[in-house]
């Protein structure tokens, strides 16, 4: 006797052995109790969740010999011939081979006018894939779909069907099954493990479920395939070889080094996955996947508590501290934009890498949301500490220069003050001042590179150039003759933008940066190691600092 797959073995037989579909299992089997039977179901989701099935066990109900009934037998020769697929009641037909209207003419349309044989009730027609039929197919299958004969009744399947006439939709009673759970997933090879004599590690069965991606078809034909390569014991890390997964806790420790801007670990971490053989598309996959898990988390955490895995759950806890809700979109945004170009890419590693390095920056750069929050505590003086606010107590027009720095919205969303106007008392009076040429340059660059966030190009960047004019709506920065070739990389079209949107923000005028050579311009880390730490003790922002982290200067 040949060797039967899990797949094949173990197919649903009746309605309780469909899993995960019981919203389809319940109907179905009262309409057969109860004889509310349709002329034409449609079965609809994506491959390897039970379509197939669902519909030969329908068909079973309803040509038992003790049927119609909701519990087949099995045993007689209607069910055994329907479950072998040579029934002379139930005719299954492969659309994708069957696309003819001849064939579909010859097939069916003749066909059902003829009664059923040998002892069957219902003449059933299964047609899986049915959006591959042609436009002809449909037309002539039309007319006997809306008025079959009373002993005749059609089932289809399709993964597609947006391409499938709405006339022959509208004619179905449509069933749209899912993509089945993990946990189920699980628990059903638990239990084909259990009969096969196998010992499934837990962790195992849930990566297993996991890179089934829904498909419980594809979860039973892995099981079989590790099962001839590892025997009767397999780990979770069986799997992950196999396949080319990653672990959860491999995603998760990825996801901690994002979200605490720990750029080399994350790129590390990634090259190590690429070493070992992982799936740089799955990886992607696993770290949107536990983006969006994270998304439903801050949304409400009680969503994922069957899903996902006590363990998960917690770290879930964790990050959701740690980045806020418009933030979370972005990343998401951004990966799943990766995710594509990754698709078509030949260097895939690459595109992960370039990801990564930009999801991490955009961390930490200040919303446009949060900009103008924060120029509206400082036009209010809602932010400035007492020492900050008596040393420009003698500027009462100029707003505090106070950071936006990228842990302004993590977990601390709920202090930030909300609705703050961009017409507060002072804004038009700066605007004014800056229109007219009053701004002074140093004061305006000061502001801004408190708006740069502390990581980045555009923060080192800032700390190499220096204010030394304005001329006219153009605001000159100087650099040192020997930094040139550096600030043609820094200086890149992106870095210029964010500068002119910064000093726009800052004085509601339209800028235009240009940087100039001059000789005797030390860059600010040069001027830095120059200057004595002491010098440093008067200043605002360093006292604001002390204040609010409760520090202390040190040689």
């Amino acid at each position: 006797m040949s060797y039967e797959v899990f797949a094949r073995k173990y197919r649903p037989q009746t309605f309780d052995d469909l899993v995960g579909h019981a919203h389809v299992s319940r109907t179905l089997k009262n309409a057969v109790a109860q004889n509310r039977l349709a002329h034409a179901y449609l079965f609809v989701g994506p491959r390897g969740i039970g379509k197939t099935s669902t519909a030969r066990i329908l068909a079973k109900s309803l040509n038992c010999v003790k049927g119609p009934t909701v519990t087949p037998c099995g045993v007689c020769d209607a069910c055994r011939e329907i479950t072998s697929g040579n029934s002379f009641g139930v005719f299954e037909y492969d659309a994708a081979s069957n696309t003819q209207v001849d064939k579909i003419r010859e097939l069916i349309v003749e066909r059902v006018k003829i009664a059923p044989t040998r002892g069957y009730k219902y003449k059933i027609y299964i047609i899986d894939e049915v959006h591959m039929l042609s436009p002809s197919s449909f037309n002539a299958l039309l007319k006997t779909l809306e008025e079959p004969p009373p002993h005749v009744i059609f089932i289809f399947a399709t993964t597609e069907v947006n391409k499938l006439p709405l006339t022959i939709v509208s004619r179905c009673q449509r069933f749209d099954l899912h993509r089945i759970p993990a946990n189920l997933i699980g628990q059903h090879l638990q239990f084909i493990s259990g009969k096969e004599k196998i010992t499934l590690e837990p962790a195992a069965a849930h990566a297993i479920a996991r890179g089934a991606e829904g498909g419980l078809r594809d979860a039973e034909s892995m099981l079989d395939q590790l099962v001839a390569f590892c025997g009767e014991k397999i780990s979770e890390n069986d799997v992950l070889n196999v396949f080319g997964f990653t672990s959860e806790q491999t995603v998760i420790d990825l996801m901690r080094h994002i979200l605490r801007a720990e750029t080399p670990e994350a790129i590390d971490l990634l090259h190590q996955q690429s070493e070992n053989g992982k799936d740089m598309m799955r990886l992607m996959s696993d770290l949107i996947a536990y983006l969006r898990d994270l998304l439903v988390f801050k949304a409400k955490p009680d969503a994922l508590k069957e899903d996902v895995d006590p363990a998960v759950q917690k770290s879930l806890g964790v990050h959701a501290e740690l980045i806020a809700m418009d933030r979370l979109l972005e990343l998401i945004d951004q990966f799943a934009a990766a995710e594509g170009r990754m698709k078509w890419a030949p260097n895939k590693k690459l595109h992960f890498e370039v990801a990564l390095i930009k999801a991490i920056q955009s961390l930490g750069q200040a919303t446009l949301d949060e900009v103008i929050e924060k120029l509206g505590e400082l036009r209010d003086g809602k932010t400035r500490s007492p020492a900050f606010a008596k040393a420009t107590a003698d500027k009462p027009d100029t707003p505090s220069a106070a950071p936006v720095t990228a842990g302004a919205d993590r977990g601390h969303e709920k202090s930030r003050p909300k609705n703050a106007g961009v017409t507060a008392p002072g804004y038009n009076k700066i605007a004014e001042a800056a229109a007219a040429g009053d701004a002074d340059p140093n004061e305006l660059w000061q502001k801004v590179l408190a708006k740069i966030p502390a990581k980045g190009l555009l923060r080192t960047l800032g700390e190499s150039v220096r204010p030394i004019g304005i001329d006219g709506r153009n605001f000159l920065l100087g650099h040192s003759p020997d930094d040139r070739s550096k600030i043609e990389v820094l200086a890149s079209v992106n870095n210029r933008r964010q500068l002119e949107a910064l000093l726009n923000e800052t004085t509601g005028r339209d800028w235009s940066v240009k940087f100039v050579a001059k000789d005797g311009i030390l860059s600010r880390a040069a001027a830095d190691a120059a200057k004595p730490a002491e010098s440093f003790k008067d200043d605002p922002l360093i006292q604001e600092a002390i204040e609010l982290f409760s520090a202390q200067i040190k040689s």
